[in-house]
């Protein structure tokens, strides 16, 4: 499934291979596209949106739903 996830304060590149390592810690299997300018994060995963969202939180990002 694809989640479309919105970070509000993914500022930087450096932030988004931050949220891209969290949510493979989860699913190492996991296509993830974050991009700083548009504070989108597009997950191609099995695992539950909970816990992708969960993940992203747990690395210090806020996540919103689109």
């Amino acid at each position: 499934m694809t989640l479309q996830l919105t970070v509000p304060n993914m500022a930087c590149s450096a932030c988004s291979e931050t949220i891209t390592q969290a949510v493979k810690a989860i699913d190492p299997t996991a296509t993830v596209h974050a991009d700083p300018k548009t504070k989108f994060v597009n997950v191609e995963t099995q695992t539950s949106e909970s816990v992708i969202k969960q993940a992203i939180i747990d690395a210090g990002y806020s996540v919103t739903e689109e």
